[in-house]
């Protein structure tokens, strides 16, 4: 009766996304790596650099969750409409 979910992220899209990540992370760490600062300076970057790419695959993780929760929820109220449907005669008589 349900249908199954379909998937909107493409193997295209997922290999643009990743390597659009590597590529700013690699672009940034080298940027730290090579400014003309103190080491401390340098460190207090990517320390900063490390908080920024883990917090951000820690919303990622949240809104996927939530999606993910959203959609078993949906699943579930669209089986019990379609099982009060299925129950429902109009024309049965008592």
């Amino acid at each position: 009766m349900t249908q199954p979910v379909k998937t909107s992220t493409t193997t295209a899209f997922y290999i643009q996304a990743v390597l659009s990540f590597a590529i700013s992370l690699a672009g940034l760490a080298a940027g730290i790596l090579y400014l003309p600062v103190t080491a401390w300076v340098r460190s207090f970057l990517a320390l900063g650099l490390m908080y920024v790419v883990t917090s951000t695959f820690t919303l990622a993780k949240c809104v996927r969750d939530r999606q993910e929760e959203a959609s078993v929820v949906n699943r579930v109220d669209q089986a019990r409409l379609d099982k009060l449907l299925a129950e429902h005669d109009p024309f049965r008589t008592d």
